[in-house]
């Protein structure tokens, strides 16, 4: 049989291998400053003619969306431990369709909590409320199935509270990843950051009662060309913005594209990205009446790279909402992302990458890994030294050093448009840490 033979597939149907050309840096584009480069916009553009361009699309969900519903009470549970004891451990997982919200999991803590009041609260502030608009938060069924933490876990991680935090081991096993780009003031991808700002305008203008036709439920995505500035993405221009809105009945399709475009999208995306190219898909299905869990089911957890990268960098796998700092899924993500913040914060490099895994039961991380993607200043090992130098990865220390016990309300405004990039007090690992190198050698 020939090479480019398959006794199943036609040899038509078997391309070539894909050459990601894109991907390599470009001699033609000179670097610029980690932190100045939207200023001469213009510049890129004319750059972007004269080297390859290349597409990336970042999509979001809005807090009424069923999967995220979910994740917003996983995380209410988790706040409502924390806050009467902050040695809670937690692993709440929620599902729901039509009618019903079921949280179940392992739960190990001192606190009251009235789980059926915490769901119908978090639907409630959603906007939840009727039937009509995908769940009434005060008639549906809700289910409860909580256990203890299994002994097994307990004793290896914490020693049933007698170890110390330095040697409390990791949750589970698992490599988490935490990434940074200089493309935008948060350093995350712009892709990802207007898809995400998109999904919170939308619940901004139904809750203020801009847009009063708008419901709970809807989506996101943006779609944006790039250049590769030596390993840097420099976004050029919006090419698509696709939004996909629930809606009442009264409402046309012609009033949504227009209020949409009024109301949301100028807003929230800088004109300097839009141009006359610019592809705009508004509620292209034509309706979307019925939404949040008479619409689809939703589960804790399904929504992990809108959570973090809108798909750069990497991912573990790992969910967040719902689990307790022990959890390394959750806080080895959160001090990746921290680190690999602050080392392009520093400008040591202008993009960067961290992995860290961990085996159960071990403080000590098994690995720690840099990429800057060809942007450093100095080489990845010494980048690497910095970062391992600077963090400490520890599970029971990462919970010190970002304040992780606290609750109140402070997870749940995670669980909904994105854990970073976020400029709020409690989102303690997008703090950037003052990092101690010899500057000299850098």
């Amino acid at each position: 049989m020939a090479a480019t033979e398959h006794p199943r597939v036609p040899v038509p149907h078997i391309r070539p291998p894909l050459l990601l050309l894109f991907l390599l840096p470009d001699p033609r584009i000179k670097s610029s400053s980690a932190r100045g480069w939207w200023s001469n916009l213009p510049e890129k553009a004319a750059a972007a003619m004269a080297a390859e361009s290349f597409l990336f699309t970042s999509e979001s969900v809005n807090e009424g969306h069923p999967d995220k519903l979910c994740d917003q009470v996983s995380d209410a549970v988790l706040d409502a431990c924390l806050a009467q004891d902050p040695d809670s451990k937690v692993a709440c997982e929620t599902c729901t369709k039509t009618n019903m919200v079921m949280v179940f999991g392992e739960i190990t803590t001192k606190a009251t909590v009235d789980y059926e009041k915490i769901v119908r609260d978090t639907c409630r502030e959603i906007g939840f409320t009727s039937d009509d608009v995908g769940l009434d938060a005060d008639r549906c069924k809700v289910l409860v199935n909580i256990e203890q933490q299994s002994p097994d876990i307990a004793q290896g991680v914490h020693g049933h509270f007698t170890k110390r935090p330095e040697e409390i081991g990791a949750g589970d096993q698992g490599h988490m990843f935490g990434y940074a780009t200089d493309e935008t003031p948060e350093l995350m991808p712009l892709s990802h950051v207007l898809a995400t700002k998109l999904g919170a305008r939308l619940t901004e203008v139904r809750k203020n009662g801009t847009c009063a036709w708008l419901r709970p439920d809807g989506k996101t995505q943006v779609t944006v060309e790039y250049v590769n500035e030596g390993g840097a993405m420099v976004p050029v221009r919006v090419h698509t913005v696709l939004i996909s809105t629930q809606h009442d009945e009264t409402v046309t399709n012609d009033e949504i594209a227009a209020d949409l475009k009024e109301h949301v999208i100028k807003p929230i995306i800088p004109e300097k990205y839009l141009d006359e190219k610019t592809i705009f898909h508004l509620n292209p299905s034509g309706r979307f009446v019925i939404g949040g869990p008479h619409g689809d089911a939703g589960l804790t957890g399904r929504k992990i790279i809108i959570d973090t990268y809108g798909g750069w960098g990497a991912h573990g796998g790992g969910a967040f909402s719902g689990k307790d700092p022990t959890k390394v899924d959750r806080s080895g993500a959160y001090i990746a992302r921290q680190a690999a913040k602050s080392i392009v914060a520093s400008g040591l490099a202008r993009r960067c990458l961290v992995q860290v895994s961990y085996a159960i039961g071990v403080p000590e991380p098994l690995s720690v890994f840099v990429d800057s993607y060809g942007t450093g200043k100095i080489p990845d090992k010494e980048i690497l030294k910095i970062v391992k130098e600077n963090f400490d990865f520890r599970p029971g220390m990462i919970t010190i050093n970002l304040d992780l016990k606290k609750g109140g309300n402070r997870f749940i405004k995670t669980a909904a448009y994105g854990h970073f990039g976020r400029d709020d007090t409690d989102f303690t690992w997008e703090v950037v840490k003052p990092l101690k190198f010899d500057k000299a050698s850098a």
